[in-house]
């Protein structure tokens, strides 16, 4: 037996939301290092970085990583942390934590079992309303990671906090919210990937008989689900990263982001930073999701004694 055995009684609404946003937060603090290497290698190659032989060039994961740590110190890996983390508690929370309850609604009444179709709707949801909510969170999360690729001189801000009013006054409070529509087409079709992935493949594992609800079971569904989630968000993501790291003016909008990445990458370019997305996301999923489920669990122990 590993883990928490399932409860007879299932956890609450509240429960759920609770425990995915702090399910959130554990999977970033272990993975963070591969998201901030995801980033520095979408972003390389803009255009408005100048090319010169004094700047940084990233070749890879490892690579990126290494290079990180020998020209910015370990700190690096972990800038735009505290907006991270701030993001998990709001996103993962709604996105995650409120999913069974809209799958719930999208489902007939009296229905035996929850349609493919109803957990899309769910995923769907459940991410755009997350998005909308966390926005400004996310914007100052990909600033501060990609805000260490530039000189010294040029870096934009020197803190979280300073971040959130720098955008605000020099964009306006619409900048916080920059790329807001690529963030929820690709947290719509990454929480498909994830969340209906997850729930479909544990579902199968479960009705074959082939294992137990607990943590193997989880792992499998869980990594399926990130690689899923990463080869169908790539896309969306590389160009939300460039245009949520844009200056003003430097695109006029997701399309015309879209179009500059397309000519001057090729096909190949929405697939920057593919290895480290998996990687980061692949990871994540299956930290997020033990750690989601162990939560709950333990949530629905504790509730009898505090009664």
């Amino acid at each position: 037996m590993v883990g928490l055995k399932p409860p007879e009684v299932p956890p609450t609404a509240t429960m759920k939301f609770v425990s995915a946003g702090m399910a959130g937060c554990i999977a970033d603090l272990c993975t963070f290092p591969l998201d901030t290497a995801k980033v520095r290698l979408q972003i390389q190659g803009e255009v408005r970085i100048p090319r010169s032989t004094s700047t940084v060039e990233y070749r890879g994961v490892l690579g990126t990583l290494s290079t990180m740590v020998r020209t910015e110190g370990p700190r690096s890996l972990y800038s735009g942390l505290a907006a991270g983390l701030q993001r998990q508690m709001s996103f993962a929370s709604i996105r995650i934590g409120l999913y069974d309850s809209v799958k719930q609604l999208y489902t007939p009444k009296g229905a035996e079992s929850t349609g493919l179709a109803a957990r899309v709707l769910a995923g769907c949801t459940t991410g755009a309303v997350a998005v909308t909510c966390a926005q400004p969170t996310d914007v100052v999360k990909v600033r501060f990671q990609a805000n260490g690729a530039l000189p010294d001189g040029a870096r934009r801000y020197s803190g979280t906090v300073d971040a959130y009013r720098t955008i605000a006054r020099e964009e306006g409070v619409r900048g916080l919210w920059r790329g807001t529509l690529p963030n929820i087409a690709r947290n719509a079709i990454i929480n498909c990937g994830e969340l209906v992935t997850y729930d479909l493949i544990k579902d199968t594992l479960l009705r074959a008989q082939l294992m137990t609800d607990n943590v193997p079971c989880h792992f499998v569904a869980a990594f399926g689900a990130g690689f899923c989630a990463t080869v169908v968000a790539s896309p969306v993501d590389v160009v939300k990263t460039r245009y949520m790291n844009a200056g003003p003016g430097q695109y006029r909008n997701v399309l015309s982001c879209l179009l500059a990445l397309l000519m001057q990458d090729g096909i190949a370019g929405f697939y920057k930073g593919f290895v480290p997305s998996f990687l980061r996301l692949g990871s994540w999923n299956v930290v997020m999701f033990i750690s989601y489920e162990q939560l709950q669990r333990a949530a629905v122990l504790v509730r009898p004694a505090q009664s």
